[in-house]
């Protein structure tokens, strides 16, 4: 089922962002001058109302004492006051209740019989509106007075300020959507240039694009200008991965070139047996097997290294000391021409126990390989300065001060090693392990010769 979208969805952002500023500021502002119309139009009728109340009370002073008479004023096409003023009885047939010029109603009687209260009315005398007052008469009773006066000056005053208003609300609704839009613009002009980054690295494939930020968007530290520099230090980071990825493909197509080269050379070879002694049968089958088992130690240590990762589910306590021990031991197996020693005191870590054995034998195996036959090989598990050290140091030529930054990079080989079996693995990967387990691997030329590599774990209590 499709989901369908209305047209203010198809919209870029910065329009919906307008529309709806402009929008929230038509509202207020209408609800501003509606309120200000209201409040026009009552204090002007209530104007009106007050002058006649004052009207009401001169006529019935001057009414005072005087006749029944019912018309008082008959000049309602005036607007000076009074205009129409007349007294209504509350019998319909007393004398005077003849030729009244103001509309008498029920009401009217019914304030003249004192049931009613005074009140204010609307009327429309020949065609022009009008504003009445229908009140008793102070201290004559059976008597009501009736004041009028134009309102058409009060319409006019009404409706010329509503169309002030309704000018002031238009154009301030204008400038509020101008405003917006300039607001919308400048505000969303890093997601713009995010847009357009993401857009330009989509088409051209390359993280090497940034969010150009001016200086003062830079300074001020909004959640847009946040996410501008999240996105530039994403980018910086998938570029580096993405030049580590074509760097790890480039080194493995080239080291892995001449071994395969070998193999297939050893496997025409020995398609050809029947043309080879038993001797050179032998040789070439050897060397397949070797190279084969290289081949097959690389790859694993390609996917090793891709993977770049810890399965955290099979984090456990693992006694350090215990499997350095351990780890020394199988090393003298594989190494019977070299000497090892181990001073190991009691320390317990957080980790995965495969992983540390494979990143203790990848040093061990890397000193060893470079210890002259009967040379030393020392191993020492200590805490110094707040960190548990853990050290491998060797007797053999050492690194040289080119080859030290370059020591844990992947592929790397240095003069010494090229002559030696091994891919260049081996240290990338240990480093590679240490920091999942929030170790710090280092290397360093030893005082009196040799290499020393160190392991430093966060100090913890030995258990």
């Amino acid at each position: 089922m499709s989901r369908r979208t209305g047209p203010l969805g198809r919209r870029p952002l910065r329009t919906r962002l307008t529309l709806v500023t402009s929008a929230a500021v038509a509202l207020v502002a209408l609800g501003v001058l509606a309120g200000a119309y209201v409040v026009i139009r009552y204090e002007l009728v209530r104007q009106l109302d007050l002058q006649l109340k004052q009207q009401a009370g001169l006529v019935a002073q001057q009414s005072r004492g005087g006749a029944d008479q019912g018309v008082l004023y008959d000049q309602c096409a005036w607007r000076a006051a009074p205009a129409c003023a007349q007294i209504v009885r509350a019998d319909p047939a007393a004398p005077g209740q003849n030729g009244l010029v103001l509309p008498v109603t029920g009401a009217t009687r019914r304030v003249a019989a004192g049931t009613l209260g005074a009140y204010y009315s609307d009327i429309t005398h020949h065609g022009r509106p009008m504003r009445m007052l229908t009140t008793p008469v102070p201290g004559r009773d059976g008597r009501a007075l009736q004041v009028a006066a134009r309102s058409d000056s009060v319409d006019q005053s009404v409706e010329q300020a509503g169309l002030y208003l309704g000018g002031v609300g238009a154009v301030g609704v204008l400038l509020a959507a101008a405003l917006g839009h300039l607001a919308a613009r400048t505000s969303l002009r890093p997601v713009t240039r995010l847009t357009a980054t993401a857009e330009r690295i989509a088409a051209t494939r390359d993280p090497a694009h940034r969010i150009e930020l001016p200086p003062y968007e830079a300074r001020r530290q909004d959640e847009i200008t946040r996410l501008a520099t999240s996105f530039n230090t994403m980018l910086g980071e998938l570029e580096e991965a993405v030049a580590a990825q074509r760097r790890l493909v480039a080194d493995a197509s080239h080291e892995l070139r001449t071994p395969l080269t070998a193999l297939r050379t050893n496997a025409e070879l020995l398609a050809r047996a029947d043309r080879l002694s038993t001797a050179q049968r032998e040789r070439a089958s050897d060397a397949l097997g070797r190279q084969l088992r290289e081949v097959t130690g690389m790859v694993n240590d390609l996917i090793e290294l891709a993977r770049d990762e810890e399965p955290q589910q099979l984090v456990e306590q693992v006694r350090l000391d215990r499997l350095t021990e351990r780890c020394v031991a199988d090393a003298r197996g594989h190494w019977p021409a070299t000497l090892f020693t181990a001073d190991l005191a009691a320390a317990t870590v957080p980790g995965v126990p495969a992983r540390l054995a494979r990143l203790l034998s990848n040093l061990l195996d890397n000193a060893a390989k470079f210890s002259p036959a009967g040379a030393m090989v020392e191993v020492r598990l200590a805490r110094t300065d707040g960190t548990l050290d853990l050290t491998v140091r060797d007797h053999g030529p050492g690194i040289s001060d080119e080859d030290l930054p370059h020591v844990f990079d992947r592929f790397y080989r240095s003069r010494q090693a090229r002559a030696l079996p091994g891919s260049g693995l081996g240290l990338a990967m240990a480093r590679q392990i240490a920091r999942a387990h929030g170790a710090e691997l280092t290397a360093e030329q030893a005082g009196t010769g040799g290499a020393l590599f160190r392991l430093s774990f966060p100090a913890s209590e030995p258990r």
